[in-house]
């Protein structure tokens, strides 16, 4: 489903991305950990282009890219950028909702107007979504009338309505208050149980032990440790157990 090869970014003089590798098979979660500046929202937004890689490649699904040879012409280049983007949904830290739009509205704009889907239809399934996410009946209300956890569900769902064939969610619970962070790891957690395929960067260590199949550790723009549940419990690194301490002793 996911395959990354040889990911390479840097911004100026500074290395964010040196040479990572990563393959995920669809159904499964993986959750990516690390120090701030360690490259993980670089790595996530590389995977749909939001970030042009400077060398690597990348696949999700039939849809590939090789940023050291990508296609020749600005024309060809866009659409294999397209295609790419069309096989996953982004979730962000900051909800990003068109604050003049409803709730409802705000899950048409990429069916109807991007991928020019049937209006009824999409309308059908955005309400279906936003009853998934515990927002049955709040589709007219706008983003100023509901909570920050109420709109990063708004989020999940909007970026659901694309119909994606993998889920990226940049650190889904970072701007939300304490309290508001629960209902936000629920839904992600059923969307892992449900079999959705799910790239998630995140700092909350017992939530990605509790749902992710694979776990990579970056440091310094590498990979520096990878695994299923045993690398937030039992890591094998000393740099990844330092990390570790020190986020759960903060938490």
């Amino acid at each position: 489903m996911i395959e990354v090869h040889g990911l390479e970014k840097s911004f100026a003089e500074q290395r964010v991305l040196r040479g990572v590798d990563f393959t995920a098979t669809a159904g499964t979660a993986t959750a990516v950990l690390g120090p701030s500046g360690s490259g993980k929202t670089t790595l996530l937004r590389s995977l749909n282009v939001l970030e042009a890689p400077d060398a690597g490649t990348v696949r999700i699904g039939d849809a590939r890219l090789n940023f050291a040879d990508p296609p020749a012409g600005k024309a060809a280049y866009r659409r294999a950028v397209k295609a790419l983007r069309a096989r996953s949904g982004m979730v962000f830290q900051s909800h990003h909702l068109f604050p003049h739009k409803t709730v409802l509205q705000n899950l048409l704009e990429g069916p109807v107007h991007v991928q020019g889907r049937d209006r009824e239809e999409a309308t059908e399934d955005a309400r279906a979504l936003l009853a998934q996410v515990g927002l049955a009946g709040r589709e007219d209300a706008y983003p100023s009338q509901l909570s920050g956890g109420q709109q990063q569900r708004v989020g999940i769902a909007r970026a659901l309505a694309l119909r994606p064939e993998v889920l990226l969610l940049d650190e889904p619970t970072s701007a939300l208050d304490p309290e508001l962070v629960g209902e936000v790891l629920d839904v992600v957690r059923d969307l892992a149980e449900q079999g959705w395929t799910l790239v998630i960067v995140t700092h909350e260590v017992r939530f990605a032990r509790d749902v992710a199949d694979q776990v990579l550790f970056l440091d310094g723009g590498r990979v520096a440790e990878r695994g299923g549940a045993e690398v937030l419990t039992d890591p094998r690194e000393e740099r990844t157990r330092r990390f570790l301490s020190r986020v759960l002793d903060a938490g």
